[in-house]
């Protein structure tokens, strides 16, 4: 007994030996993986350098999700660069054992030995010294484009992976051999192989190519520049590239504020460290000093880098018990991608985590671990709204930092003034946790609709009230370091006179006015507005378009069946109403065939849908002047003033300058189309390779740009020598940063003070230029007012800055009270007038039946869907044009009412998970009817509709 039990107190300590032991190993398996995900951020660069990820895909497939694999493959196609860094973000997300060495194994097996190698020792000195090579092998590239890469490649194969040779012989059989050569030389550039630049030099040699050995040997030896002087880019002060924002040169971080690191910077091929500028230092001092603080600064003055000072400052001060993390929000989706890369580049080489969400991935991570696991995170600002929303973070104090880009653009509703308020009504809440300082970027803090000087100070405070302002800071000690680096072009001004007559838009405007005399037959009370015919062709029809579609679509009778057919027909006549008045638009600013193809596509379209009697009547009117609008396009006499006069500006611009590059804006999607066909058309600009970029917005079920598009033609824009010149909507008239564009022009394209300073900002060259085209004096005028505005914003910032800070603080905090007190009230009003009981949902063209509001569930708290197979005889099916993945949902096809002679978009059929075939509809296609009152509602976004609707329940429906 005494030796049993002597036993079991031998086996107690034995036992908690091991559970010791096996807790050291786990702690010593997490602190490894840790660092390994420490040291990959720290390296990132390197391997995003090197690394194509399709290459070693097949071989991370136990750590990777087949839709992370597809996206990186997508992504691919874009730039092998941007595909690595996606991988490493998804690699650096992952917590399964063994992944690391996974990682290291799969690199080995696809030929990456050198990028093993330097992983496996976290040594990268091998690679960093062939960076020089690299960059003068792209010099040199032009000269070796009569090089045969097949007579090449049995001497240079070694360094190159396997696919690469198949991928760079397939291209030189099928292509050319300079698409080979070039392939060739993009692949060296990658290569991991030490060895590449003496492997290179011996096939030269080999292949008998001596003239290109000669110069390449010129270049290799001792680290020679064109122009034979040495580089200052040795193996010890070699580093990462870095490039900002709104930077004419690239600057580092200046050693006068908080010691912070040098960075090298980019100069033809020359690498110098540079110090931050003085007016820079100034700008950064009052965020510095912890204050919360409004940058206002011109664009070009780098804006950008200010913010990475204050980061950098940031991070190493950072009281102790507290750890930093930055959120830097940007509006648009070009700027996010471009600032993320700028953070990325600089804070990733000294350990901080850099990682972005926008609309277009958000629904592929988790954003509550991106953000707990970030050290800075670039999102664009819906995001953070709708996780807020959501309840996935609860409040702004997880932040040190929240920086605002452009952020003249926080009031009324905008996702800035809603974060705002939060933070706001976080700051009035005694128990609240600290909350993070707050920085805000803008070439123009605007002046609203003030009149004078003291109505402009009364805007400015009232935007430093959202922003929680403490000081405003712009340069006033440094101003003549600031205009040494900073280009303000001038707007010039070309007024056109339009064209003498228009028998286009006459015959157009003829059919705009048989339409509008066909609704009234169709339905003639009153609900059909009158609008005089000057307003053809202009937004204000546009709007009187909208709002009588509305009316139509809530038209209700007693005969049900009348009600229907009525509806539809309203319907279709106010959509060629619409295209008629797009057309009318186009011709005014593009050519006449332009217009006329706009039409021409309509009505094919139209042929293909239902097709009723109606629209058949609608179209055989057209076909009737189809030939002499055609004649009428095809007449020189009929050619637009104003795109003669664009056509000298590029003319002259290119023909004095070759290498000029420009940005051309335009006010829609149609138009900017339209000035792409009408440059390649135009034999005076031919030698002009035009590109466009626009948002991602859909109107009329015609897709945008996604990110990666926009990026690709920014991208494009700024390398490709060929492509100078930018066509763009909006999307590109902020914070765009292309050092090279020194040409703007504005076609018909104009706004108030602050849109006119940020898109002329857009020339960041010396000397550059910005015009404005237009035929319209209120242009002139509107443009003359914006001289006159931004003098008196200046004015107004300069009195507010003479403020003492007490006096500054007291108006801000009574601004706040006063804007809190009627939130306050605001919350006690009823939201939206429909509350709760049955509702029923009407096509909202033809007023079919459709469901029940107790048929829907939504899923994820934005995705509607429709229960019950009584729904599925309601709707027929197309394929969808683009079936993509997003969100844990697969688009399958299009829905459309069964009514034959409706046809009208419902939404989507997808597959959620294992559910498949699920309808889900977007309430702009319908009317709603109370069920109790029968009044009918008409709405365009769900959220807009105060419902007590059920969420899809995954267990019960499965």
């Amino acid at each position: 007994m005494a030796k049993g039990a002597g036993s079991a107190h031998a086996a107690g300590p034995r036992h908690r030996d091991r559970d010791r032991d096996r807790r050291r190993r786990c702690a010593r398996r997490l602190a490894m993986t840790a660092e390994e995900k420490q040291n990959l951020r720290f390296y990132r660069r390197y391997i995003e350098r090197s690394l194509n990820p399709v290459y070693i895909l097949s071989n991370m497939t136990e750590w990777l999700s087949d839709e992370m694999e597809e996206r990186v493959r997508k992504e691919e196609e874009k730039g092998v660069t941007a595909a690595a860094a996606l991988f490493l973000d998804a690699v650096l997300l992952l917590e399964a054992e063994g992944w690391f060495r996974g990682f290291q194994d799969a690199l080995a097996a696809a030929g990456y030995t050198g990028l093993a190698e330097a992983i496996e020792n976290w040594d990268f000195g091998k690679l960093e010294k062939l960076e020089l090579h690299r960059q003068l092998l792209k010099r040199i590239e032009s000269t070796m484009l009569e090089i045969d890469p097949v007579a090449i490649m049995p001497y240079i194969n070694t360094c190159l992976i396997e696919r690469e040779c198949d991928e760079i012989l397939q291209i030189s059989e099928y292509r050319s051999k300079a698409a080979g050569i070039t392939k060739l030389i993009e692949c060296l550039c990658r290569s991991d192989k030490e060895n590449w630049p003496k492997s290179l030099q011996l096939a030269l040699d080999s292949a008998g190519y001596y003239n290109a050995s000669e110069l390449w040997n010129i270049r290799e030896d001792n680290g020679k520049d064109v122009d034979g002087e040495m580089t200052d880019a040795s193996e010890n002060n070699f580093e990462t590239i870095m490039t900002f924002s709104e930077e004419a040169e690239c600057d580092n971080l200046s050693k006068n504020l908080s010691s912070v690191s040098e960075c090298i910077c980019e100069s033809s091929s020359v690498y110098e460290p540079k110090k931050a500028r003085s007016y820079q230092i100034e700008l950064a001092q009052p965020a510095i000093d912890g204050k919360n603080t409004l940058i206002c600064a011109p664009t070009g003055s780098g804006k950008t880098f200010v913010a990475v000072l204050i980061c950098e400052h940031h991070f190493q001060n950072i009281p102790s018990g507290r750890k930093a993390k930055v959120v830097f929000l940007a509006t648009k989706m070009p700027v996010y991608e471009q600032q993320k890369n700028v953070f990325r580049q600089h804070f990733e080489r000294s350990g901080y985590f850099v990682q972005g969400i926008c609309g277009e991935t958000v629904a592929n991570i988790s954003v509550e671990n991106v953000i707990q696991d970030s050290d800075i995170i670039v999102l664009t600002p819906q995001i953070l709204v709708n996780i807020m929303d959501k309840g996935i973070l609860s409040s702004l104090s997880i932040f040190t930092l929240m920086i605002f880009d452009e952020c003249h653009n926080t009031a009324g509703n905008h996702p800035y003034n809603v974060l705002m308020t939060r933070y706001l009504d976080q700051k009035f809440d005694s128990s609240a946790k600290q909350l993070p300082q707050i920085v805000g970027l803008t070439a123009s803090v605007g002046v609203g609709n003030a009149k004078s000087t003291k109505e402009t100070v009364e805007h400015i405070c009232t935007l430093c009230s959202y922003l929680d302002i403490q000081a405003i800071s712009t340069v006033r000690e440094n101003k003549q370091d600031l205009q040494r680096f900073a280009n303000k072009p001038e707007i010039h001004i070309r007024w056109v006179k339009m064209r003498a007559q228009n028998r286009f838009a006459d015959i157009i405007s003829g059919l705009m006015s048989e339409t509008e005399v066909l609704m009234r037959k169709i339905y003639s009370v009153d609900t059909i507005s009158q609008i005089n015919k000057i307003y053809f062709g202009t937004q204000r029809y546009e709007h009187w378009i909208v709002s009588t579609q509305k009316k139509c679509r809530l038209l209700q009778l007693e005969d049900k069946e009348k009600e229907s057919s009525i509806c539809r027909d309203l319907f279709i006549c106010t959509e060629h109403l619409r295209k008629f008045n797009d057309a009318l638009i186009i011709s005014e600013d593009a050519r006449i065939e332009d217009a006329l193809a706009y039409l021409n596509e309509f009505f094919t379209n139209v042929k293909n849908g239902p097709y009723t009697e109606l629209e058949k009547q609608l179209t055989e009117k057209f076909q009737e002047i189809e030939q002499e609008l055609t004649a009428l396009s095809k007449d020189e006499s009929n050619e637009n003033p104003k795109l003669e006069e664009l056509a000298c500006i590029l003319d002259e611009a290119y023909h004095y300058n070759p290498q000029t590059r420009t940005i051309l804006f335009a006010k829609t999607r149609a138009l900017v189309a339209a000035l792409k066909k009408w440059v390649e058309a135009n034999p005076l600009l031919s030698h002009i390779k035009p590109d466009v970029m626009m948002g991602k917005g859909r109107r009329d079920q015609k897709p945008g740009m996604t990110l990666p598009m926009q990026k690709g033609v920014l991208d494009a824009f700024r390398n490709d020598k060929d492509i100078r010149l930018l066509i763009a909507t909006s999307v590109a008239d902020e914070g765009i940063d292309i050092t090279e564009c020194n040409l703007v022009v504005l076609y018909e394209y104009f706004g108030n003070v602050t849109k006119m300073i940020q898109v002329r900002g857009r020339g960041r060259a010396k000397d550059s230029k910005c015009i404005l085209v237009t035929s319209k004096t209120e242009v002139v005028e509107n443009e003359k007012l914006n001289t006159y505005k931004e003098e008196m914003m200046n004015a107004a910032i300069e009195k507010l800055q003479n403020w003492d800070e007490t006096t500054f603080a007291r108006k801000i905090r009574g601004l706040q009270m006063k804007e809190k007190m009627l939130r306050d009230s605001r919350k006690n009003e009823t939201k939206h007038e429909l509350v709760e009981g049955k509702k029923k949902l009407y096509c909202g063209k033809c007023k079919a039946y459709a469901c029940s509001t107790d048929d829907i569930r939504i899923i994820k708290g934005s995705h509607h869907i429709v229960l019950g197979n009584a729904f599925q005889e309601r709707y027929t099916t197309k394929p969808h044009r683009k079936p993509v993945q997003f969100d844990d949902f697969v688009k399958k096809s299009k829905m459309h009412c069964r009514n034959t002679e409706c046809q009208h978009d419902w939404g989507i059929i997808v597959k959620y998970k294992i559910f498949d075939n699920l309808p889900v509809i977007k309430i702009r296609s319908f009317v709603l009817e109370d069920v109790e009152s029968g009044s009918q509602m008409d709405f365009q976004k769900w959220r807009s509709i105060n419902l007590s609707l059920k969420n899809f329940d995954e267990e019960t429906c499965s």
